[in-house]
């Protein structure tokens, strides 16, 4: 079936803004193009937070005189409120713009459809909705993060047919064959590279001290793609015992951030003069305890809370077996990523992705909903979701 101009335009938009990816956060990820009535693009704009202007007020200054009786294609409403810069609903009247293709209103409670309202009212032609789910994927870290002030939280691992997270410590189970020479890696290079992506696209990763004194990681973005503020690295370590001379202690630059329960003070001071910060978090408050009894580690809704008090939108797990189900049982994650090698490691001394106290009765399992796959060469992925992100957010399952 053939493409309709409009679809073609917006899908142009939609690839602007995804341009803006580690670039815009904690704003949207906007595009925007103006195009005239013989279907000639006349300005186009993409945003990112330090540009501070938007996408549209951006492909109005290119479009200049240009701009007049023709048609804007954005993927998320315009403002209507101002902020760090004026309402662009305003410049948008004010470059006599006749009609607006956009895929989606605006999740911000301070925007929801105003942005189209003054525009109508101004007299401009407004159409929403045409490739609103791709639109509605591209910022659910930001719909998440400004409604609630929560990052939005999405669980990658990487496992065998059975679902283990690492094989049996002895030599004959060393992992080969996956593409690269190091032989920790259970996934090839195609999964791998698409992790980068996904840690490119966060805030944040976060993992437990078992899998930095296990594995060593640097836990850094290594996509080679520009992004505005490091990727901040937090660690879940509720006796302070991250090693000195890890790489992620080694290699901190004011990005890395471990959470505690308790602190030793020469071991604080020893992490935090080396450009670590410690932040010490109470257990589990008593409103949660009933449901889920504390296990010595922070209180996990006290950190995600102050994670997303410093702006953190996105949050990627990468945890071993404890912490993933502790995030799971705590239902503070909104995506799986679950990457699967075609190999069976068998139960000996092989580790689940999923470990640690209190399974969920079935009647109140998690349940996923949204499945994707996908092929990464030998190795494949699921793609679920336990949590809409502009939905209000609720107890999953």
């Amino acid at each position: 079936m053939a493409i309709s101009a409009d679809e073609l335009f917006l899908k142009q938009a939609l690839e602007l803004a995804a341009r803006g990816l580690g670039l815009a956060s904690p704003n949207p990820m906007v595009g925007a193009l103006i195009v005239d009535e013989r279907g000639r693009i006349v300005g186009s704009g993409t945003h990112t937070y330090s540009g501070t202007r938007h996408a549209e007020v951006l492909a109005i200054e290119q479009a200049g005189a240009l701009a007049l009786g023709n048609t804007l294609y954005i993927n998320l409403e315009p403002c209507s409120h101002k902020g760090r810069t004026g309402p662009c609903a305003d410049a948008v009247i004010a470059a006599g713009i006749a009609r607006v293709v956009c895929c989606m209103e605006d999740p911000n409670p301070l925007v929801a459809g105003r942005g189209f309202e003054k525009l109508r009212a101004a007299g401009i032609d407004v159409e929403v909705g045409l490739l609103e789910a791709e639109a509605r994927k591209l910022n659910e870290s930001f719909a998440q993060y400004i409604r609630t002030g929560q990052p939005f939280v999405t669980l990658k691992a990487a496992m065998s047919l059975d679902g283990k997270i690492a094989g049996p410590p002895e030599p004959q189970m060393q992992l080969v064959g996956s593409g690269s020479a190091n032989p920790s890696y259970i996934t090839g290079e195609a999964a791998r590279r698409r992790v980068h992506e996904m840690r490119h696209a966060s805030d944040a990763i976060l993992v437990g001290v078992g899998t930095v004194i296990a594995d060593d990681p640097l836990l850094t973005d290594r996509s080679g793609l520009p992004r505005r503020r490091p990727l901040i690295r937090v660690i879940l370590d509720s006796r302070l015992r991250l090693p000195l001379t890890s790489r992620v202690v080694e290699t901190a630059n004011d990005d890395v951030v471990v959470f505690c329960s308790f602190a030793e003070e020469n071991k604080r001071r020893a992490l935090e003069s080396r450009g670590v910060r410690v932040q010490q978090v109470e257990l589990d408050t008593a409103a949660n305890t009933a449901q889920l009894p504390h296990d010595g580690r922070p209180d996990l809704y006290r950190v995600f809370g102050m994670l997303g008090a410093e702006q953190i939108t996105s949050l990627l797990v990468e945890g071993g077996a404890s912490v993933n189900w502790a995030c799971l049982r705590a239902r503070l994650v909104d995506k799986l990523m679950l990457f699967y090698t075609a190999r069976i490691f068998g139960p000996q001394g092989a580790v689940p992705w999923l470990d640690g106290p209190n399974a969920l009765p079935p009647g109140a399992g998690l349940h996923a909903s949204r499945l994707t796959i996908q092929r990464f060469g030998e190795d494949f992925g699921v793609e679920a979701y336990l949590r809409d992100p502009y939905q209000q957010l609720g107890p999953q399952g």
